[in-house]
């Protein structure tokens, strides 16, 4: 046994798994820290590098400060010192179904019922729009109920060790 390890070390099982990412603090406000998440060697070269700020239209500076999030400073932070955040693997899936599946399920359900109901493609049509309208404001409903109750916020883990990085 090693001096200063736990005789019994195990990966907890129970404990829901988290995607984690590394993040630079850079501004401070009040118990709360801005974080923005830093780059990975594979970021910009996927299909959806567009969307997450890392390349396309404006200033590298406002691209980064749409990606900043706020968490509490309980570790006592201070600028410039590199975080390990994570977000709880079933909250993004459940965020992933709030934003995608709700509207394309209730609008497919309505565009079908209107299909099976009336036969008719102007019929059809109204009600898939009418679906896709009910979905969206269903998820923004679940939405709000998840963020209220905290469930989107990314969580401090711990202070990233020096060199260290995503895929370490």
């Amino acid at each position: 046994m090693i001096v200063g390890e736990p005789a019994y070390s195990a990966t907890d099982y129970s404990a829901p798994a988290m995607i984690e990412g590394i993040a630079l603090v850079v501004a401070l406000e009040g118990n709360r820290v801005w974080l923005v998440p830093e780059q990975s060697s594979s970021c910009g070269s996927c299909a959806s590098a567009s969307a997450c700020g890392s390349k396309g239209i404006g200033t590298t500076a406002s691209r980064l400060d749409k990606r900043r999030f706020r968490i509490d400073n309980g570790a006592n932070l201070a600028v410039g010192d590199r975080v390990v955040f994570g977000i709880r693997e079933n909250v993004l899936l459940r965020a992933s179904i709030t934003a995608y599946a709700i509207p394309l399920v209730a609008m497919l359900l309505a565009g079908s019922l209107a299909q099976w109901k009336f036969g008719s493609d102007l019929a059809t049509m109204a009600a898939t729009v009418a679906g896709l309208v009910i979905g969206l404001w269903i998820s923004r409903v679940e939405a709000g109920r998840l963020h209220t109750r905290g469930d989107l916020a990314p969580l401090f883990l711990r202070r990233a060790r020096p060199g260290e990085t995503c895929n370490s």
